[in-house]
């Protein structure tokens, strides 16, 4: 009699953790473009990858990379992106895995993302670069030696490794049907996203919106978006690139753009980097790890001193 009532509250148990799943997704409904421009896909091994386009085309393009996180997605370029489509053919991608791109169900790495970012940049002639996070070292390691032909680089906090040493157990449980989809769930919750946010992503949360919040929270409960973010927290999109050798190597024009208040990647390793890679520094206070979103003028003006070279190419 235990063991059936035991096993009774098991499935009992499975099919509200099942039945919480799907609610969650359902309530997440199908997701709009972070960005506004027009909406474009580019294929890419089997995989629609989408991008939202703005500017003259007759402009430099500048193409935006947004970094890893559980709720990542090109709308982390919200508060700049029209700024520098008044100036430039923007591009700006949800990379795979995330935002309204394809999420199949790989086990995702560091080496996928560089193959992508590399493919993609070569749709371009000669872009400047924005990239956030673990993505600048994606970039660093496609164009370092001349690999992929860019115009220049801005590099906003970047780092070679945002998770722990690759712990297997880790991302084959976020993996899992039913444990999976419920952790993830745990950590994408909305008081979870409003604690990394304030942890560690903006100095002053007054400049989250609770609709960026919510946004937040629906791409991270679309079908498959636990799969990328899994290999994400258990360390396997951590990049082996020595980043101060690549970008030595980059050999374009760099600019590394840093909160003072940054923990996770520090003001000090700021300042190695810019030395080892004779790069330029600049430096916002009362900004951690996303100082183009709560600086957006002052960071607009930062990128403005990166786009000559590009100008002259189009003369």
């Amino acid at each position: 009699m235990r063991v059936r009532r035991a096993l009774g509250a098991a499935v009992a148990g499975i099919g509200l953790t099942a039945l919480a799943n799907r609610t969650l997704r359902q309530r997440a409904g199908a997701l709009e473009p972070a960005l506004v421009g027009e909406q474009k896909t580019f294929r890419w091994r089997g995989m629609d990858v989408a991008y939202t386009e703005a500017g003259d085309p007759e402009n430099p393009t500048l193409v935006l990379l947004h970094g890893i996180n559980a709720a990542g997605s090109s709308g982390e370029f919200r508060e700049v992106f029209d700024g520098l489509a008044a100036e430039c053919h923007v591009v700006a991608p949800d990379l795979p895995g995330f935002g309204r791109s394809d999420r199949p169900p790989l086990r995702y790495s560091a080496a996928l993302y560089e193959d992508f970012v590399a493919d993609f940049l070569g749709e371009f002639d000669s872009p400047a670069v924005v990239a956030s996070s673990l993505t600048g070292a994606y970039v660093a390691a496609a164009v370092r030696g001349g690999g992929v032909d860019v115009s220049g680089l801005v590099l906003v906090c970047p780092t070679t490794k945002a998770g722990p040493q690759p712990k297997r157990w880790l991302r084959e449980l976020l993996r899992a049907p039913l444990v999976g989809p419920a952790v993830f769930n745990a950590l994408t919750s909305k008081p979870a996203i409003r604690y990394f946010n304030a942890d560690h992503g903006y100095y002053d949360t007054d400049n989250v919106s609770e609709e960026w919040t919510v946004y937040e929270w629906r791409t991270s409960h679309q079908p498959n978006a636990r799969f990328a973010p899994a290999s994400f927290v258990s360390g396997y999109l951590n990049s082996d690139v020595d980043l101060g050798e690549a970008l030595r190597e980059a050999d374009v024009p760099i600019t590394l753009v840093w909160g003072r208040e940054a923990d996770i990647t520090p003001l000090s390793d700021g300042r190695d980097l810019a030395e080892e890679a004779d790069a330029r520094l600049v430096v916002f206070d009362d900004a951690m790890l996303l100082p183009h979103v709560e600086h957006p003028d002052r960071f607009l003006d930062a990128i403005r001193e990166e786009l000559p070279p590009a100008q002259e190419q189009q003369g």
